[in-house]
């Protein structure tokens, strides 16, 4: 797909009429209530000079101001071929207004001015028939253009049953194998699963918009036929999208779109390959692809990839061994989960070439030899398909990998030898993601409370335990104390409590192994600390010590894991508006055995602050708030208002101090 040479912006209105000051520009409609002018030019040497309109045959002091590019009605300065967007005040729109000005209210003098032409229609959303289906495998609501590069479906349903099906697009009077395959509306290249009545999203990618293609339709590749489709119209006058287009392209023969934000490129030269991994992700995100641990499905657990993110100017390359859901972790001495190749006795084997970041794409080059003598290498085939795995993720604030955001959740085989060679991928798009509703945030401040229940579950994204915490879950999982995720708890000095844990007591693997701590740190896994790490942290319950004086936890229980229903698609956890609805979603299981009894006393030595985490994982929990009285109203009032609990009696103790000051200078 190449580059567009003449983006879409909207409706042309035409020409600005230039009077005086060197105003001009084109003017575009891009919605009923937007004026798009492109290329404009004032020379800012006017008066009382502003964006002006009305309903008047002609320009003149009957109107209104139309508020600048930045949503303010200050005098207009000087602008110089710029670009800028007009929104028509208090739900004003296009069609209510005869003209557009640059006028000085101090003459009453037009500068420039644009008529808007009779009978003109500012580009709208269109709203299409249902999906066409002849078999009944899809059903559907309306289709909706919402704007030159988005498409609607509505209450979509499709039971899965189809061999390789794709959201699918193309020219021509009717869908056929030669279309084109849409990312689905979560930004997968994977065939797509059911649906039952979804509102489904759709954005065309690359230079694709609704006007360079006649049709979209769910498509079986396998077996050639049409499950569902729709004929988009010709001649459509729909807004322009809000999309920027980031074209990326390289000298590399191969490249395989894995993710709207994601693709790789290679070539296989003798016994070696080099590859690029191109990613559109943030500044502290990364990037990791690889083999396997199955030859069947993409899996984690045994599989061998190369992750690769960007510390400022600098590229980190890494071959990591996954031999766990967790960050790499130290246990009966051994390390277990995703490590770095030289922690667990291998090698690091990718020579790198070239890292960048550039246009909000991180760019890494890099070779590695097909097969290596490292007995924890998967090697890449010399002939047939390979099943691969990549993943997008957050860095944590020691620029470690932590839960992933985007993975390969189902099958992506590449064949690295094939003899023909193909570049299936697509110029990356950006648009302004709406920012994600956090969930509400827990606080258990019972004063007859005196044992709680710690289990483990996801962390729910980052509308879970990012937005409560502000950080990261490294493995994925987080303590749900008493059913809810990582509330703050409040404890009363000098009270005995005891803390049921369920968090799992396999040493073995660092995913089942979970003993209860608490310290006066927030990122826990006091396990994984260096002796000098350690002497930092005051330990205050879940650790003791052996007779040598050896650190160990004395709170480790059966596990209880509220997890995802078989089949259900954890991807979708950021569809759940509430913390409630997404844990209903969930299950419960248990494993043999009891809980563990963790039974402490806050005592006045205790810091008013104290933190409840894993021994084993970081960032699996959060505050303890040591009170000498927990008084449930006050508490639940100023964490609804955003204060910190332990913020009230310095504000007092400064209030106080004011009305002291204030009595002195009256008696005065």
């Amino acid at each position: 797909l190449g580059e567009a040479a003449d983006p879409y912006v909207g409706a042309l209105v035409g020409e600005l009429n230039s009077y005086h000051h060197q105003v001009g520009g084109k003017v575009y409609a891009v919605d009923a209530n937007t004026l798009l002018i492109k290329n404009f030019m004032y020379d800012g040497n006017g008066g009382d000079t502003f964006f002006w309109a009305g309903s008047r045959p002609r320009p003149g002091p009957q109107g209104f101001i139309v508020p600048n590019e930045l949503g303010r009605t200050n005098i207009l300065e000087r602008y110089l071929n710029k670009d800028i967007s007009l929104t028509l005040p208090d739900h004003k729109t296009i069609m209510e207004i005869k003209w557009l000005a640059v006028y000085d209210l101090g003459r009453l003098e037009s500068f420039g001015d644009i008529y808007i032409p009779e009978g003109f229609e500012p580009p709208q959303k269109i709203i299409l028939n249902k999906l066409s289906s002849k078999t009944g495998e899809v059903e559907s609501g309306a289709v909706t253009i919402a704007d030159s590069k988005t498409i609607i479906i509505e209450n979509l349903s499709y039971d899965g049953s189809g061999q390789e099906v794709y959201f699918w697009v193309g020219v021509g009077p009717q869908p056929h194998s030669k279309g084109i395959r849409l990312p689905d509306e979560l930004g997968y290249m994977t065939p797509l699963k059911s649906y039952r009545k979804k509102h489904v999203m759709l954005q065309l990618p690359g230079d694709l918009t609704v006007f360079t293609v006649d049709w979209l339709s769910l498509y079986d590749v396998k077996e050639d036929r049409t499950l569902g489709s729709i004929i988009i119209p010709e001649e459509l006058n729909v807004p322009p999208s809000l999309v920027s287009v980031v074209p990326h392209e390289n000298n590399l023969p191969n490249c395989e779109q894995l993710h709207k934000n994601l693709q790789l490129s290679w070539e296989v030269f003798g016994d070696q390959i080099t590859m690029e991994i191109t990613g559109q992700v943030g500044e502290d995100d990364y990037m990791s692809f690889g083999m396997s641990g199955s030859r069947d499905k993409p899996l984690m657990v045994g599989g061998d990839v190369v992750v690769v993110h960007m510390d400022g100017y600098l590229g980190s390359l890494k071959d990591y061994n996954l031999t766990s859901y967790m960050p790499c972790t130290h246990l009966l001495g051994t390390h277990k989960g995703v490590c770095s190749d030289d922690k667990v006795g291998g090698t690091q084997d990718y020579q790198e070439f070239s890292s960048k970041r550039e246009n909000g794409l991180n760019i890494f080059t890099f070779r590695r030899r097909l097969t290596t003598p490292d007995s924890g290498d998967q090697a890449y085939p010399s002939e047939g398909a390979a099943m691969t795995i990549w993943s997008m993720g957050p860095l944590d604030k020691l620029r470690r990998p932590t839960m992933h955001f985007a993975w390969s959740k189902d099958k992506q085989p590449i064949e690295f030898t094939r003899k023909v060679t193909e570049r299936n991928c697509f110029a990356f798009t950006r648009n302004d993601k709406p920012k994600m509703k956090a969930w509400k945030k827990f606080h258990l401040a019972d004063p007859a409370a005196r044992e709680f229940t710690a289990r483990l579950g996801p962390d729910g994204g980052a509308h879970g335990y990012f937005a409560t915490t502000g950080q990261h879950s490294d493995s994925g999982l987080v303590w749900y104390i008493n059913g809810l995720l990582t509330p703050d708890v409040y404890l009363k000095r000098h009270n005995t409590y005891r803390m049921l844990v369920e968090g799992g007591s396999n040493p073995y693997d660092p995913h089942a192994y979970h003993p209860f701590t608490i310290t006066d740190e927030p990122r826990g896994a006091y396990s994984q600390l260096t002796e000098e790490q350690k002497r930092e942290v005051r330990v205050l319950a879940g650790i003791g010590y052996s007779v040598r004086g050896d650190a160990r936890p004395t709170a480790a229980g059966r596990l209880c894991l509220w997890k995802h229903h078989d089949g259900a698609d954890r991807r979708r956890d950021v569809e759940f508006n509430t913390f409630e609805h997404f844990r209903n979603s969930l299950k419960l299981e248990c494993g043999e055995g009891k809980a563990a009894v963790l039974e402490f006393t806050p005592n006045k030595s205790w810091p008013d602050v104290v933190y409840y985490n894993s021994w084993t994982g970081p960032n699996m929990g959060w505050r303890l708030h040591i009170l000498d009285e927990i008084i449930t109203e006050d508490i639940l009032s100023r964490a609804s208002n955003g204060w910190s609990i332990h913020m009230l009696p310095t504000f007092i103790h400064g209030l106080a101090g004011l009305v002291c000051v204030g009595v002195a200078i009256l008696l005065v």
